[in-house]
């Protein structure tokens, strides 16, 4: 085993493992108000208090099982490529993380999506 390969199985579950975390912050219905610094922070999931608790346990829960779903599915690959060389080693390596961006970026439509048919224009529940 190379110390590249170790890095990079390492890294391979620092996304899962944040999102793991993050989730269940998020589903406890996030930061207590509504911010410009931390927290799920869209213009529809910062229209209120009410959206923006709607915003961060749904979001903590899709982040969340997400991430358990991410975590041995980001370090499987790599098992296959214990003893190759740095570069492939490398490029599985960032294959896999510029995979793990599709559902994190899946979460944020899908978290929009339910804010939508919740809440209208104005933040009040439909």
């Amino acid at each position: 085993m190379t110390a590249i390969w170790s890095i990079m199985f390492f890294m391979e579950l620092v996304i899962p493992l944040s999102m793991i975390g993050f989730g269940r912050v998020s589903m406890r219905g996030g930061p207590k108000d509504i911010n410009d610094v931390f927290g799920y922070r869209t213009k529809r999931s910062m229209k209120n208090k009410d959206t923006w608790e709607f915003a961060h346990r749904y979001f903590g829960k899709i982040w969340f099982s997400t991430g358990l779903v991410m975590l041995p599915v980001s370090g499987i690959p790599l098992l296959f490529f214990l003893n190759r060389d740095t570069d492939t080693v490398a490029l599985v390596g960032l294959l896999v993380m510029f995979a793990q961006l599709v559902p994190m970026l899946l979460t944020i439509l899908m978290t929009e999506a339910a804010l939508k048919r919740t809440f209208d224009e104005k933040g009040n529940r439909k």
